[in-house]
């Protein structure tokens, strides 16, 4: 049951970020979801700062314990295993994200973190990804195959514009491309803890042919 619920915790922490990005957007008047980037809602001297945070909390606990109940999904599935630490860190690396400025404030050591925890995070998504993949069936790798397409299609082209976010100036798709990215990752996480709730024999059979 403690597995069980554990892995439940990730498909709240996915709505819970989905949700995050629908209704905190709402609270700044003037911010475009379409141009502006996820990180811009937590950025120093944001209206959307002290409620961003907040839920930012609820969401990496969440993915806390999720990568738990990875872990201790399949004894003897190592792939599996990989997958659940690494979601371990990335939740600790949410938990210690710094913070960037808004636009067209001076760049400091903390929009340089940022970028540097931005980076460590999309590491982590792509071997969460490949691990998860690599530990179940066939089925579920190419649906993996897939998000990693998405990612690779629409993750490179935000770190394009990077020094237009600093700069002040204006980015008219950075928003979207970047949320394509989050809505991919966060149903993949649904549907992994789908399949491991639902086929936990199955998953430790595939351990063991591993």
């Amino acid at each position: 049951m403690g597995r069980q619920l554990a892995l439940a915790c990730g498909i709240a922490a996915s709505v819970l970020y989905i949700a995050m990005n629908i209704f905190i957007p709402l609270q700044w008047d003037g911010y475009s979801s379409a141009a502006q980037t996820v990180s811009e809602l937590s950025a120093i001297g944001a209206p959307t700062r002290p409620l961003w945070v907040t839920w930012g909390l609820v969401y990496n606990l969440l993915i806390l314990v999720f990568a738990w109940g990875v872990w201790a999904s399949a004894p003897g599935n190592q792939r599996l295993r990989i997958a659940g630490g690494l979601m371990f860190v990335s939740g600790i690396n949410g938990l210690l994200w710094p913070p960037m400025h808004l636009r067209g404030t001076e760049f400091t050591l903390t929009d340089t973190l940022h970028i540097a925890f931005t980076v460590v995070a999309l590491v982590l998504m792509f071997l969460e990804i490949g691990f998860g993949a690599a530990a179940l069936d066939r089925r579920f790798r190419l649906y993996s195959i897939a998000t990693l397409v998405i990612f690779v299609v629409c993750g490179a082209l935000p770190f394009a514009e990077v020094s237009e976010v600093a700069a002040n100036q204006p980015t008219p798709w950075l928003g979207v491309l970047e949320r394509i990215n989050i809505a991919a990752f966060m149903v993949w996480l649904i549907v992994f803890a789908v399949v491991l709730l639902r086929a936990p024999a199955r998953v430790a059979r595939q351990g063991r042919a591993q």
